[in-house]
């Protein structure tokens, strides 16, 4: 295994996040629909909630134009409902013109009072297809634009898709200094780019530790050359039972009713399913052994009936405490888990192996405090 020793030296903690399974991606059994499963407020709330009942310290919130509900407005939802855990809103740059995204974030971050991370993507729209350069140009514009409306009583600005002058931003200051952590994933050279300048944690799929220890050091060096250090995180899927035979029973009994077909209608209806990421998640499939595992306890399996992450730790306790644990030693900072159905897999994760994990919310390990407080960062947050 290669070790990265490239991020947060002095952050001996990780933020371990749950999935807020908004895109009707929730089921006992994959790629078999489930009334009582399926994505609404009174459900997916219910998942939030009991996720900040168990100690994790953010939960991811996706976007989705095919199923689901509306990401901003169902993390507005949960404002009142929450207290401790952070929300990880997914922005799909682009879709909201960027100075009223940069209040509507700035208004979502005060009612969670300093509660809120934003994960930038990148995705096309529904009946377009755009080139991969111009879409990292526009969400590149997109986060500029949003750092000038949080930081800058004026934007002026010109780029290749939008052009401001001389437009005040009043009030589109956030709740937390210099605005939310950006959380971003992707892996084309543009997408490095636009990390490497721009973001605080860059997001991975779930591949063999060398290709996620690869992907680390490429966006690294990009973070170099503008002077930032970046922390990483790994989006990834989990089974842990009492022992490593039950997990795996459990990860053949969640597949044990997926039709191949239905698994690929669902796997294609995402917008992202020919991004060069969904590549390597099939890669990992094509690698894999009889039973599915690309690594003694990294299976595959979820990605026969999932676009995005489509792999899963399986095993006990002590294994899959091992497995985080040897990421961590890589120099991942952030993991944002899942597992079907999201309430008992976040119920089993949070009774067994997150009690004996060290957890840190980032934005307080960065300093991100309410404007006008003194940043006393927990971390490495002066670096930037």
């Amino acid at each position: 295994m290669t070790i990265v020793p490239i991020t947060s030296p002095d952050l001996d903690a990780a933020e371990v996040s749950w999935f807020a399974a908004l895109c009707s991606d929730d089921y006992e059994f994959l790629g078999v629909p489930d009334g009582k499963l399926r994505s609404s407020f009174a459900h997916c709330s219910g998942i939030v909630k009991e996720a900040e009942a168990q100690g994790f310290r953010n939960i991811l919130c996706p976007s989705s134009y095919q199923v689901g509900q509306d990401t901003l407005s169902f993390v507005a939802g949960c404002a009142p409902i929450t207290e401790k855990i952070n929300m990880l809103a997914a922005v799909r740059c682009g879709e909201m013109q960027p100075i009223m995204l940069a209040r509507t974030i700035a208004t979502l971050d005060h009612m969670l009072e300093g509660r809120l991370t934003v994960n930038i993507i990148s995705s096309d729209f529904p009946g377009e297809k755009d080139d991969s350069k111009f879409r990292y140009q526009r969400s590149r514009e997109v986060v500029e634009i949003l750092k000038q409306a949080w930081t800058q009583g004026e934007i002026n600005y010109k780029g290749e898709v939008y052009n401001f002058e001389g437009l005040t931003t009043d009030p589109a200051v956030p709740y937390q200094t210099n605005g939310p952590l950006l959380y971003f994933g992707g892996y084309s050279p543009d997408a490095l780019e636009l990390c490497g300048q721009h973001c605080d944690v860059y997001l991975m799929w779930p591949e063999p530790k060398d290709a996620l220890a690869q992907r680390m050091k490429d966006v690294n060096a990009v973070a170099e050359r503008y002077g930032r250090t970046l922390d990483y995180g790994l989006r990834v899927h989990v089974i842990v039972r009492d022992t490593g035979a039950e997990a795996r029973e459990y990860a053949q009994h969640i597949v044990s009713k997926l039709d191949d077909e239905q698994g690929k209608t669902i796997r294609e209806r995402a917008l992202d399913a020919t991004s060069l990421g969904v590549s390597h998640q099939a890669k990992n499939r094509e690698l894999a052994d009889m039973e599915g595992f690309v690594e003694p306890h990294l299976w595959t399996g979820v990605g026969r009936a999932r676009s995005g992450c489509g792999a899963a730790l399986v095993g006990s306790t002590d294994q899959v405490l091992s497995e985080l644990e040897q990421y961590q030693k890589m120099g991942i900072r952030a993991f944002i888990l899942s597992g079907y159905p999201h309430l008992d897999e976040c119920r089993h994760f949070g009774s067994r192996v997150l009690p004996q994990l060290k957890t840190v919310q980032l934005n307080e390990a960065y300093g991100r405090v309410p404007n006008g407080t003194p940043a006393t960062p927990l971390g490495n947050g002066v670096r930037r």
